[in-house]
């Protein structure tokens, strides 16, 4: 296995992942180009326990499913958005203000109603989406969101310089980041209209949080960055179960 892939894995789950050694930053960079991987990875995770639980009853199931989702990847990105959202309502449009408070490891209210209605409308949406049997929002959601991050990354200048994403972001492989992307967008395709969906809906939630973020900060950070992964997955399985 790569090492890359190994980063990769390490950094976006709480799999017992070790590595031989402290990797190189160029290293660290191209781990970028695994993320839709990793996410795809997750995807299959849930679509496995969807299919061991069986004919468990939606809301259980779903319930399940949410708690497996989050604990695969620690709850790295949910305290991205928390952090994201008590900087920005208490950041009062300044720029300083707003990355100060995002550095601030406790959550204010805000960052606690915010996490409680996003976990809500997983939750709502998965129901929905199991008592139809549609099983591809589980695989969709993780993959296109893993993979909005080397995008943003790309696209974005990273704001913090000695921040979490530095070293990703600079040593990013810019040239071959766009054809690992399309390889992923055919395959998902495969698995039809929702696919379709999921990807214009993910385009649509990148460039209005991508937007919101140049406008406040000039750029990104690493809790922005999860807030847009946890935002793109909720509005995916939400657009699914909607278009039912």
């Amino acid at each position: 296995m790569s090492l890359p892939l190994l980063i990769a894995l390490q950094f976006l789950t709480r799999l017992p992942i070790g590595l031989p050694g402290m990797p190189e930053p160029h290293q660290v960079g191209r781990s970028l180009l695994w993320y839709p991987m990793v996410g795809a990875l997750i995807g299959a995770v849930l679509l496995l326990a969807h299919n061991v639980l069986g004919d468990t009853a939606p809301p259980l199931q779903a319930a399940i499913l949410l708690a497996l989702w989050v604990g695969v990847s620690g709850g790295l990105h949910l305290d991205g958005l928390a952090d994201t959202a008590d900087a920005w309502v208490g950041g009062f449009g300044d720029r300083e203000r707003t990355l100060e408070i995002m550095k601030d490891p406790r959550s204010g209210p805000i960052a606690i109603v915010v996490l409680v209605l996003l976990m809500l409308l997983k939750f709502s949406a998965l129901v929905v989406l199991l008592q139809a049997d549609a099983w591809a929002g589980l695989v969709l959601a993780p993959w296109l969101g893993r993979a909005l991050l080397p995008v943003l990354l790309q696209s974005t200048p990273y704001v913090r310089a000695n921040g979490l994403g530095h070293a990703l972001s600079a040593h990013l492989p810019r040239k071959e980041l766009p054809w690992v992307l399309l390889i992923h967008g055919l395959a998902m395709l495969l698995l039809g209209w929702s696919a379709c969906l999921a990807l214009g809906v993910a385009v649509l939630v990148f460039f209005c949080v991508r937007r919101s973020l140049m406008q406040r900060l000039g750029g990104t950070t690493g809790d922005t960055a999860g807030a847009l992964l946890e935002l793109s997955e909720c509005a995916i399985v939400l657009a699914l179960a909607l278009a039912l």
